[in-house]
């Protein structure tokens, strides 16, 4: 959400940054709308002022045995009036909020200007894909060929994009989990969170998934929604709340089953786990003060990086352009994992982690606030969410980095503890 009075002040700049994002101005049209309903409130105000005097008048009238009757029907006429006018703030009030709504927020300045993915800009490059005398297998041959990754009997379940996992897949499915968010609490500070993964339409509208969304959300016949990632219930955590300046900044993080319906993704990744309709995800979010929320980024994004670099698994890091990032983020930063058995055996990297903030965006939408120590105002807080990783494109890397020209997969060091020591997911005989 955006502060209207931004707009007021200079709605040419507002224009100017919605241009870096490809998306044509809206200032003079919610300007022209917000104007009527400042109209409509000052004329309320003035009704109320009158009504308010007349009432007085009337009180006057009646004790000094003066006719009153024309102020009364002045208050009555004033009332039926002031009914009107209350029903129109209230429209023109809903009219601006749901136009502002539907505006993304604006980049930060050293995002990078372009249409799309292409304009991306990569920012460093850890890691060197491994050396080796055969033809990558992707992952959908590889767990298939291991007897662990079954497509069809998910289709029987329930459909395209399911899978379900068996044995040592499904176990490392679970170790990768606990793994991260050993990482992300013992290491990194952050609080570890088991929210619901079913939501009010509050929460989403919190964090920007509705109304734009909402074909992107799955939703129950009685109205809740499952969680597309563990970001709605962590950042909601601070809605409607008045934080005080020394508990910032908060950091939560969460392992949740999260659930997308990929609308408009027809016929993008159709084979294995790239695009799920459900997958795992360990999720970062950190409520932090406005003044520190770029450096909380940079932050945020090493502690996802430190997942993979412990998991021996080559990444870069790209600074996402303002027409490939997401509705909330004013920058982002996608993490991209190396996949040898992509694109036929080619490679390519491939996105596991984004990492956005969104300064006060989000915060006006919930409403959080927090108070710097001896104030009495308050402020919106800024807010961050990233992936510290996604499980399945994790699972993926591992499976194709690891691989090995008898069809076997490693286990990379630092896992093995999670497993049991199991050092090698071998073919079933």
């Amino acid at each position: 959400m955006h502060d209207i009075r931004r707009l007021r002040e200079d709605g040419a700049a507002f224009d100017a940054a919605l241009a870096k994002r490809g998306l044509a101005p809206v200032a003079e049209t919610i300007l022209a709308r917000d104007a009527d309903w400042r109209r409509v409130t000052t004329e309320l105000q003035l009704a109320q002022q009158r009504r308010n005097e007349a009432s007085k008048l009337i009180g006057t009238a009646k004790r000094n045995g003066e006719p009153a009757d024309a102020l009364m029907a002045e208050v009555a006429e004033l009332k039926d009036r002031m009914a009107q006018l209350e029903a129109d703030e209230r429209r023109l009030g809903g009219e601006v909020e749901e136009l502002l709504a539907g505006i993304p927020n604006l980049p930060a300045d050293d995002t990078p200007v372009g249409a799309d993915e292409d304009a991306n800009v990569e920012l460093r490059r850890v890691g060197s894909p491994r050396e080796r005398n055969f033809r990558a297998q992707d992952h959908v041959a590889i767990g298939e060929g291991l007897g662990l990754m079954d497509f069809e009997a998910a289709a029987r379940l329930t459909g395209a994009r399911f899978v379900v996992l068996k044995a040592e897949l499904a176990r490392m499915e679970r170790a990768l989990a606990a793994f991260m968010l050993d990482i992300h609490t013992g290491e990194f500070g952050y609080t570890e969170i088991a929210p619901p993964v079913l939501v009010r339409d509050q929460a989403l509208y919190g964090t920007g998934q509705l109304p734009k969304f909402a074909e992107d959300q799955f939703r129950t016949t009685d109205g809740y929604w499952l969680i597309p990632t563990a970001e709605v219930p962590l950042t909601n955590l601070v809605a409607d709340q008045i934080l005080d300046e020394a508990e910032l900044p908060l950091r939560f993080t969460a392992y949740t089953p999260c659930f997308r319906s990929e609308a408009g993704s027809a016929g993008r990744d159709t084979r294995g786990m790239i695009r799920q309709h459900q997958f795992g995800k360990v999720e970062l979010v950190s409520i932090t003060h406005p003044e520190r929320s770029d450096e909380e980024h940079e932050r945020m994004t090493s502690c996802a990086e430190t997942v993979l670099k412990r998991l021996d698994l080559p990444y870069r890091v790209m600074a996402l352009s303002t027409g490939d990032m997401g509705f909330a983020a004013r920058r982002t930063y996608d993490i991209e994992v190396w996949l040898p058995g992509q694109d036929d055996g080619a490679g390519r990297y491939r996105e596991i982690s984004s990492c956005s903030v969104c300064g006060d965006f989000q915060a006006r939408r919930m409403k959080a606030r927090f108070r710097r120590k001896g104030e009495k105002a308050t402020e919106f807080v800024h807010t961050l969410n990233g992936s510290g990783l996604a499980i399945g494109r994790t699972l993926i890397a591992i499976l194709e980095n690891y691989q090995e020209a008898d069809g076997s997969v490693t286990i990379p060091d630092a896992l093995k503890p999670y497993l049991k020591g199991l050092d090698r997911i071998e073919a079933k005989t």
